[in-house]
């Protein structure tokens, strides 16, 4: 395999489509071995395109042609040609009806791409490039149409049929068949074509808009599951109103239904008004879901609803501009969750995450800017630069224009692009026009890759009575862009002072007021801004930045430890005071990997631990997140070469010595949160509960000999969020009861794949080298599906992606393994396969011995002659480093 068998779609090459399409009529007549599918689509050329031919060149795969119809005339067989990825009408007329019918097998579809079986029962997934699997059509997200559907099914097997759009009518014919007939009026690209059919259950409420129109919401379940679908409508009506109080938009059908099924390659799918989840996303009750499923569940729930407007109203021009959907959606779906919730923990969530995910992309050969400039397989650019970092681009327009105007903004691009196709260009211009902003700099957060570093200097003039703070920004080569521009970057700073803490301050000269916190647009290379304080002089004075992680950048500032600690104890943001914390432990961390002194700083975290768990009852859920250690993800990113084991044990050991040091304070923790009342997934109960667990996994740590206390609370628990904590203390230790536990567990919870996935993830995560022996025993669980995207995840992605020890045994056996598994999975889901090679993209930054194998495991994939498109651009990308 060569690079030059990859064929890349460039941004640049983009054409408008050389037809529009008026509407389109689809017949589907369901079986399991042979689904018919009969396509009438009234075409017309499009003025604004070039006449570059006088065909029509139409996506299919996987798919066999039995009829053509043009106009209703059969065509004849020199009419067209038809190859493995195409139909191709060699001369059509400028306006016409083509009626194609064709024939698949849902049962053989193990992409679950297109229309496929899951539990016996049908369902579709057409984003980004499905709907070629089921007919000949223009599949590309410029070419909108109204759509109507009918199918048929036998009546016993498949009572439900569901569709995109309006209910029209149902029947059963004498013979037993349904029928089901469904109207979308509002013209959608044919990614967001669904349809559901299968006999399912369902919980109904009905919701009345701000207009007084009433809207019917179903959520389909398999049978028996109807009670775990109740919090994910909760969620569901919360987020409808949630959108026109914030937004101003309401549901604009007479039908809003989800369908849960358990074979999908992605989380959920916002399919206009049908949309399908993975039911792990969707299902959820007290014994089978922890707090943080909760919290999943009901941000997903709320993005995929909020795309209706964002996503499917307004859709993208083409895939490149992906993130106009995706990143908008997620920052939607961000605000939500932060109103729903602690709005401090969800931010600092979600900077954690882009921590962990994103920046690693940006450091690897598969650095991407949130617009690519071209891709070889689209599938792959479902990335955390799209979604997490496109998020954070619409959230750093909201900081620069204010809120207010950000609502114009929003209004204004709705009222300009209802029912379009359009490009990044257009949302931003929105909200430019609608703030008097000038954002043409700020587009480069679009177009550039990598992540920004700001350095920072501050010095305190005590004749003048102020700070100066000097801001430099630079931005790394990436692949494909050698050569960078100064981005725009929103930059939000104040003062912390060691005696008054908290200091307000304005710029010298301004004539506004004294504030704690201000925004600064950097958009030069190097800027330096004098800061005058309320109060004057100042005892020792430090500058907090990026407060709120007001841009997604690197700050390198020379902040000693007591600084660090000054500002954990005294900023008024939340967000600052955990950086500060995470930037100290990660002084320690750094310290002990490169036999430093590190003793001041140690002495400062713990100490500012012991201060946090003093105050652990005035925010727990807060103090929480605030008591984590950096991820070895983030550590990572520091090094210059990565050693994994050394990583993990320098983590861990510091973890053990915060937990001896402390036992007794989180003992007094553990005691003091203990909770009999009947279980409640709200923010605050849930806040106790991740304080409690906290404590008690430190106190395991603490007692690495004497483990019955976590078993004491496995076995005690009435939720799964208390008996999942304990579980995962345990695992964190080698003694008997660990074993006795995961047996408990798995026993317990043996005909439910969902938590198995739980159990999994466990059995894959422990710190040991012969996990990867146990990780092989479980792929002839007869639990484990080895087809499921929901078990490939749990246990071969989380034993890649998150067992430091294991996955990266010195012999190599565990690059060998995963490799092995990226290339029978690719024979099947190659979009899984793909994500599963994503383990192997930053190969060149470990040290060596680690770096030999798994560019060895690349190559053994780079050869394998029968390897997808989706994988093969992982792994070339990779070997490009």
């Amino acid at each position: 395999m060569g690079q030059t068998d990859l064929q890349p779609i460039y941004l640049k090459d983009y054409q408008p489509p050389p037809f529009l399409v008026e509407g389109v009529e689809l017949e589907f007549d369901l079986d399991p071995d042979r689904t018919v599918v009969t396509s009438r689509v009234a075409y017309r050329r499009n003025p604004a395109a070039d006449r570059q031919a006088a065909g029509l060149a139409l996506n299919g795969e996987k798919i066999v042609l039995r009829r053509l119809l043009l106009d209703g005339a059969e065509l004849p067989r020199d009419a067209y040609d038809v190859t493995d990825d195409q139909l191709l009408l060699h001369a059509v007329p400028e306006a016409f009806t083509l009626t194609v019918e064709t024939e698949c097998v849902p049962r053989a579809n193990t992409a679950l791409e297109g229309l496929y079986l899951s539990g016996g029962r049908f369902c579709t997934q057409c984003e980004p490039e499905g709907f070629r699997r089921i007919t000949y059509f223009l599949d590309r997200p410029d070419v909108l149409a109204p759509f109507k559907v009918r199918m048929t099914a036998d009546g016993h097997t498949y009572p439900l049929l569901l569709s995109n759009g309006n209910r029209v009518s149902t029947q059963t014919l004498e013979n037993g068949r349904c029928i089901a007939e469904w109207e979308d009026p509002f013209p959608k690209p044919c990614y967001l074509f669904a349809l559901v059919a299968g006999d399912l259950a369902h919980i109904g409420e009905s919701f009345t808009t701000s207009s007084g129109k009433s809207v019917a919401v179903n959520i389909y379940v398999e049978p028996g599951k109807e009670r775990q679908s109740e919090y994910a409508m909760d969620c569901l009506l919360r987020a409808m109103k949630w959108d026109e109080d914030v937004y101003g938009l309401e549901y604009d059908l007479d039908e809003f239904n989800v369908v849960a099924v358990s074979d999908f390659n992605m989380g959920a799918m916002e399919n206009k008004s049908l949309n399908i989840f993975n039911d792990k996303l969707l299902l959820a009750d007290p014994d089978t879901a922890t707090d943080d499923d909760y919290a999943r569940i009901e941000s997903v729930v709320a993005h995929e609803y909020f795309h209706n407007w964002t996503g499917n109203r307004i859709t993208c021009r083409d895939w490149f501009q992906l993130s106009l959907k995706e990143g908008l959606t997620v920052f939607r779906d961000q605000q939500f969750s932060a109103d729903a919730r602690s709005a401090a923990v969800q931010r600092i969530n979600d900077v954690s995450t882009l921590r962990m995910t994103q920046f690693p992309e940006d450091q690897g050969p598969l650095a991407h800017p949130v617009r690519p400039d071209s891709y070889a397989e689209i599938n792959n650019f479902y990335t955390y630069t799209v979604y997490e970092k496109g998020a954070e681009v619409v959230r750093m327009i909201h900081t620069l224009i204010g809120s207010g105007a950000y609502r114009k903004g929003m209004d204004l691009y709705f009222t300009r692009h209802d029912g379009q196709a359009v490009t990044c260009e257009d949302f931003v211009a929105a909200m430019q026009d609608a703030s008097g902003k000038d954002l043409s700099q700020f587009l480069l957060w679009y177009n550039q890759a990598g992540t920004p570093l700001l350095e920072a200097e501050s010095a305190l003039d005590e004749i003048r009575e102020t700070l100066s703070v000097t801001l430099s920004q630079k931005l790394s080569p990436t692949p494909g862009q050698t050569e960078k521009q100064p981005m725009h970057i929103p930059v939000a700073l104040g003062i912390v002072d060691s005696q008054y803490g908290s200091v307000k301050s304005k710029r010298r000269g301004d004539n506004g007021e004294f504030a704690e916190t201000h925004i600064v647009s950097l958009m030069s290379e190097r800027e330096t801004i004098e800061l005058e304080t309320e109060r004057g002089t100042l005892s020792r004075a430090v500058v907090s930045l990026n407060r709120g992680f007001s841009a997604p950048i690197d700050v390198r500032a020379s902040l000693s430890p007591s600084d660090l600690a000054m500002i954990a104890k005294c900023d008024p943001d939340p967000y600052a005071r955990w950086n500060a914390q995470q930037e100290l432990a990660l002084t320690v961390l750094l310290g002990e990997l490169t036999r430093n002194d590190v003793v001041e700083a140690r002495t400062l975290l713990v100490d500012g631990v012991r201060a946090a768990v003093a105050r652990a009852y005035e925010d727990p859920a807060q103090i929480t997140v605030f008591l984590a250690l950096p991820s070895a993800r983030i550590i990572n990113q520091r090094l210059e070469a990565i050693d994994p084991l050394a990583v993990h044990q320098t983590r861990h050991a510091l973890r053990v010595n915060i937990a001896k040091e402390l036992r007794e304070d989180f003992l007094n923790v553990y005691e003091t949160l203990s909770d009999r009342s009947p279980f409640s997934p709200d923010a605050i109960a849930a806040g106790r509960r991740a304080l409690r667990n906290a404590a008690l996994h430190i106190l395991t740590l603490a007692q690495l000999d004497e483990p019955g206390l976590a078993y004491q609370h496995f076995k005690q628990s009435d939720n799964m969020t208390d008996r999942w904590a304990a579980l995962a203390a345990l695992n964190d230790t080698d003694t008997i009861l660990r074993r006795k536990a995961l047996n408990e567990f798995a026993s317990r919870y043996s005909d439910n794949p969902l938590v198995l996935d739980k159990w999994l993830s466990l059995e894959a995560l422990h710190s040991d080298p012969a996990a990867l022996d146990r990780v092989r025993e479980l792929l002839d669980h007869p639990n484990y599906d080895s087809r499921n995207p929901n078990r490939i995840r749990a246990l071969l992605a989380t034993f890649a992606f998150n067992n430091d020890v294991a996955f990266h045994r010195k012999d190599g056996e565990g690059y060998r393994f995963i490799a092995d598994q990226v290339m029978k999975i690719d024979q099947f889901n190659p979009q899984s396969a793909a994500r599963l090679a994503g383990a192997f993209q930053q190969w060149a930054r470990y040290r060596e011995g680690y770096k030999a194998g798994m560019r060895d495991a690349l190559e053994r994939m780079s050869e394998n002659r029968q390897t997808s498109q989706d994988v093969r651009e992982i792994v070339e990308k990779s070997l490009s480093a």
